[in-house]
């Protein structure tokens, strides 16, 4: 007896046609999830531009898998050679993934990135990693009753649970961690923002506006990249790329809960917090036209938490104790009269960033989510 061949079909990605079903299918995979925030449909299409530095160090191929000429699933799999050479071993990536609930889509996407990596010289691989870190990470493993804080990963419960019943394993696991707007800083909060004054730290609101947001930009991408240059699986960026992608964020900046370190005219530490958009951007459809534009406009006002993106200050300024006093000021930003904010959540904090963990906790953080990043040998 013949068997009939399946109706499954796993194809590259190679015509316009394929590329808008790429783009389209995460609209088809949330239609029914409330918590979904579609990302903006042009930011991802955009990831795969020639003109995207990606290429510079970097080569992916997209694939998409069919059921009867309708799409069910995608990924992308990618080779960073800056991941490669600070790693020391053959590490392909595999990121953009979306699919239906359907086991043997998913295992077919899963093994044709595999394959394409395997051919690239690749013996292993991780995700998932929109072709870096910077651009998005991580598959969500718990809290789904809430919907994500903005600029974080969301997807089905059924995505981890597809890779572990395929024998990937866990790499990597990070953390959001929930702060109630009635969370009390210890006195020690306070205290260590009189002890940084009084070494001569000034404190002051990030520039939102002209040449000073694009100086602050720039120091922080300097503090950025030393200060995080070792966090798992990150790969350096550009100084202009960084600038590029702080330009798309400027209008969302609420310097009230972004408070920055001077000390002798230099910045030596932040905090970064921004207001949730996704409250707002969950309503637009991923497009920013004129109605989107209407839309977002109406929908911002009912914003009433925060994002803490990132803390970080110069290693020889903690006994000047400024982390504690950026935390200090960006938390009582965020509760100042007329502040609309009722919660904060910071995320993500590797596993194994246990400085960070403590400091976070001890500041009344709980964690409210888990993340996870995989990988499989090839």
């Amino acid at each position: 007896m013949v068997k009939a061949p399946t109706a499954l079909e796993v194809r590259v990605v190679t015509t316009p046609a394929e590329a808008d079903l790429f783009l389209d299918l995460s609209a088809k995979i949330y239609a029914k999830d409330s918590n979904w925030v579609p990302p903006f449909r042009s930011s991802v299409a955009k990831q795969f531009l020639p003109e995207n530095p990606f290429f510079q160090y970097g080569r992916l191929q997209r694939f998409l898998a069919l059921r009867q000429g309708e799409a069910v699933g995608r990924i992308v799999a990618a080779v960073n050679d800056r991941l490669i050479e600070r790693e020391g071993q053959a590490i392909g990536l595999f990121g953009f993934f979306e699919c239906l609930n359907d086991r043997e889509a998913a295992e077919a996407l899963l093994e044709a990135a595999s394959d394409w990596l395997r051919q690239q010289g690749m013996t292993r691989v991780r995700g998932p990693i929109n072709l870096s870190t910077h651009n998005g990470c991580l598959f969500q493993v718990d809290g789904f009753e809430t919907a994500p804080v903005v600029l974080m990963p969301y997807n089905p419960p059924y995505y981890p649970k597809f890779l572990e019943e395929l024998g990937w394993q866990k790499a990597q696991d990070a953390y959001s961690y929930d702060f109630p707007i009635t969370t009390v800083l210890s006195e020690e909060f306070e205290k260590s923002y009189r002890i940084a004054t009084k070494s001569g730290v000034t404190f002051r609101p990030v520039h939102t506006k002209g040449e000073g947001f694009e100086a602050d930009v720039r120091s922080i991408y300097r503090l950025t990249t030393q200060m995080f240059a070792n966090n798992y699986s990150a790969t350096p960026r550009t100084e202009e790329e960084f600038l590029e992608e702080a330009k798309s964020l400027q209008s969302l900046i609420d310097p009230d809960i972004f408070p920055v370190a001077e000390h002798n005219g230099e910045m030596v530490g932040y905090f970064m917090g921004l207001p949730d958009y996704n409250i707002a951007l969950k309503h637009i459809n991923g497009k920013l036209d004129l109605w989107g534009t209407l839309k977002f406009l109406w929908y911002r006002r009912q914003i009433d938490q925060a994002r803490i993106v990132l803390f970080c200050s110069l290693p020889e300024y903690r006994r000047k104790m400024v982390p504690l006093a950026l935390i200090y000021l960006g938390m009582q930003g965020g509760i100042k009269k007329g502040k609309p904010y009722k919660r904060a959540e910071l995320g993500h904090v590797f596993e194994g960033n246990s400085a960070s963990r403590r400091l976070v906790e001890a500041s009344g953080g709980r964690i409210c989510k888990t993340y996870r990043i995989y990988e499989k040998a090839i």
